[in-house]
C-alpha cells in the first residue's frame, strides 16, 4: 500500500486516468445503480421517507448542538461499564494509542472489521511497521488489502473491481486458480478468516453509533465478522469519530431505518450488534478488555461553523457517493483521500484543515445537489461545496485568470450598454467558430469543456435585442381581448366565491 498522505498529483489528472479505465467505470456503474435503485425502492416500501428524513436530520442536528453534553454522559457511562476511554486529538495520537495497545498485550496480530476511521488515520500501516499484523475481515476491505489499495467507496470498499480481478487477486493468495464466481471466491476467504479469528489477540472495529444513555456502541454489518471481532479476541479496540454519539436507544430506532434503507437499500443490515462494555462473568463470550479510542482529528474544528456543523451529521451510509454523476463516472480514488464522493469532497479538507493541499477537490463536483436528495439527514453538501470555493478564493489559493475572467465579466454585465457590445461582439466572433449549432474551439476555458462535448453558441438574436420588437407587438394587440380576458376572470372569481360560501354552511 502506498505512504499514506502521499497524493498522485491532481483530482483532473487521476480522473483522466478513471475515464479511461473500462473495468472501474463499468464496475462502479453497475454497482452505484444497483445500490441507488435499492435505495429507492426501500424508501418508497417506507412509506413515510421524507418525514423519517426530517427525524433524522432533527436528531443529528440536536446532537452534534450539545456534542459536549452527550459526549460526556457517553464516556461516563462507558467507564462505568468498564470500558478503558482514549481521547485522540489528531490521527498520528489515535493510531499511537491503539498502537501502545497492542504492544503492551504483546500482540503479534489484530483481526479488524471495517472501520473508515481506522482507514483515516493509517492504522495498517502503523501496525505493520511495528510488525503486527493486521487483517481486515470485511470481504472488501479484504480484497483491497490484498490489491494494497484504498477504500473507494465507504460502504463498498472494492466497488471498483469486477469478479474477474477479484478472483486473480485471491488466486495470488490461494496458491491455485479461483473461479470467478462469488461463492467460490467468497468460501476461500471465509475458509481463511476463520483461522486469523482463533489466532488474533487483539479485534478491532469501527463505531456506527455510540448510545449516551447507557454507554454502548453499535455495529451494523452483514457478513458476521464483527461480531467475531468483538467476540474471540481477549482484546478489543474500538476507535470511533467523536461524533458518532446519539442519545437514546429509541433515536437508534430512527437511524436503525434511515442508515441500511439508504446504504444498501435493506430494511435492516444482517446483522446489528449492540455491546455495552467487556465480558461479563456470566456472558459465553465477549472480550476481557474493551478500549474505546474517541477521535477529533479536526472534527471540533466543524463545531460553531455555521456553514460546515451539519457535516457532522452524516452517518456514514455512502447514499450521496451512489447518487454523485461525477463519482460514477471517476470511481473513489480520484479524491485522493480517505473518503470520497460528495462527502469526501467535503469532509477531507474539513478534517485537514488545510485548503491548499485540497483546493481541487471541491471542484469535483457538478453541484447538481443529487447528494443533498439522497442523503437520509439532509446534509447539504452541495451548499458546503460552494463555500470551499469562496473559501479557497478568499484563501488565495483561486485560478487567478479564472478570477480576472469573473472581475471581467461582473464589470461587462454591470453595464448594460456594455453587456449589449459584447453580445454584440460576440455573435460576430464565433461566427468562426460555430460547426453543428455550437462552439467547438478548444482553447481557453473552452478547451477543458469542448474535449468532451459542445459549447452551446449564442443565439442569433438575444431576449434583450428581441425586446423592441416583443414590446410593439404587444401594445398592438386588440383592446378588446384584454377586456374579454378580463371579463373571462372576473366570472371565474365570482363562481369560487360562491362555491367557497355554499362550502362553507
Amino acid at each position: 500500500m502506498s505512504q499514506p498522505g502521499v497524493m498522485a498529483e491532481t483530482v483532473k489528472s487521476r480522473a483522466e486516468l478513471a475515464l479511461n479505465d473500462d473495468f472501474l467505470r463499468k464496475a462502479v456503474k453497475f454497482t452505484t445503480e444497483r445500490l441507488r435503485n435499492g435505495k429507492k425502492a426501500a424508501s418508497e416500501e417506507h412509506g413515510n421517507w421524507e418525514e423519517w428524513r426530517e427525524r433524522g436530520r432533527q436528531i443529528r442536528l440536536h446532537t452534534i448542538a450539545h456534542l459536549d453534553y452527550y459526549l460526556n454522559e457517553f464516556v461516563n457511562n462507558a467507564r462505568a461499564n468498564g470500558v478503558h476511554i482514549h481521547f485522540a486529538d489528531t490521527s498520528a495520537e489515535a493510531a499511537a494509542i491503539a498502537l501502545d495497545i497492542a504492544e503492551h498485550k504483546q500482540a503479534s496480530s489484530v483481526v479488524k472489521s471495517k472501520s473508515m476511521v481506522s482507514e483515516e488515520v493509517h492504522l495498517n500501516h502503523v501496525l505493520e511497521e511495528a510488525g503486527i499484523e493486521a487483517i481486515e475481515t470485511d470481504l472488501g476491505e479484504y480484497i483491497i488489502q490484498l490489491a494494497g489499495e484504498a477504500p473507494s467507496h465507504i460502504v463498498i470498499p472494492a466497488i471498483h473491481k469486477n469478479r474477474y480481478q477479484i478472483a486473480e487477486l485471491l488466486s495470488k493468495e490461494a496458491g491455485e486458480v479461483l473461479e470467478p464466481d462469488t461463492t467460490v471466491l467468497a468460501g476461500f476467504v471465509r475458509k481463511k478468516l476463520r483461522e486469523k479469528f482463533l489466532e488474533a489477540d487483539i479485534g478491532l472495529t469501527g463505531c456506527n453509533f455510540a448510545i449516551a444513555e447507557t454507554g454502548s456502541m453499535v455495529l451494523f454489518e452483514n457478513e458476521g465478522n464483527a461480531r467475531m471481532v468483538s467476540t474471540v479476541p481477549r482484546t478489543q479496540i474500538t476507535l470511533m469519530g467523536m461524533e458518532r454519539i446519539i442519545p437514546s436507544w429509541a433515536d437508534l430506532e430512527v437511524m436503525a431505518t434511515l442508515l441500511p434503507r439508504s446504504a444498501t437499500g435493506q430494511k435492516l443490515t444482517m446483522y446489528m450488534s449492540g455491546i455495552t462494555g467487556p465480558r461479563r462473568t456470566a456472558d459465553g463470550d465477549g472480550p476481557d478488555e474493551m478500549h474505546i479510542i474517541i477521535v477529533d482529528n479536526g472534527r471540533s474544528l466543524q463545531l460553531g461553523d455555521p456553514e460546515f456543523q451539519e457535516l457532522l451529521n452524516c452517518i456514514r451510509c455512502g447514499a450521496c457517493l451512489n447518487a454523485c454523476p461525477v463519482y460514477r463516472h471517476i470511481g473513489g480514488h480520484a479524491y485522493g483521500g480517505t473518503y470520497s464522493g460528495p462527502i469526501g469532497a467535503v469532509l477531507t479538507p474539513a478534517l485537514n484543515g488545510n485548503i491548499d493541499e485540497w483546493n481541487d477537490i471541491a471542484s469535483a463536483s457538478s453541484l447538481c445537489g443529487a447528494c443533498y436528495e439522497a442523503c437520509p439527514v439532509k446534509i447539504p453538501l452541495h451548499d458546503m461545496l460552494v463555500y470551499l470555493r469562496r473559501r479557497k478564493v478568499e484563501d488565495g489559493h483561486g485560478n487567478k485568470l479564472e478570477t480576472m475572467g469573473m472581475k471581467g465579466f461582473a464589470a461587462v454585465a454591470a453595464n448594460s450598454k456594455r453587456f449589449a457590445a459584447a453580445i454584440r461582439l460576440g455573435q460576430l466572433g464565433q461566427k468562426a467558430v460555430v460547426r453543428n449549432g455550437g462552439i467547438t474551439l478548444k482553447l481557453g476555458p473552452l478547451k477543458g469543456w469542448n474535449t468532451y462535448r459542445v459549447a452551446p453558441s449564442l443565439a442569433k438574436k438575444s431576449f434583450r435585442q428581441q425586446w423592441s420588437k416583443l414590446e410593439q407587438e404587444l401594445s398592438q394587440q386588440p383592446t378588446v381581448m384584454d377586456s374579454a380576458v378580463h371579463e373571462r376572470m372576473q366570472q371565474i372569481i365570482r363562481e369560487r366565491g360562491e362555491g367557497g360560501g355554499k362550502h362553507g354552511k
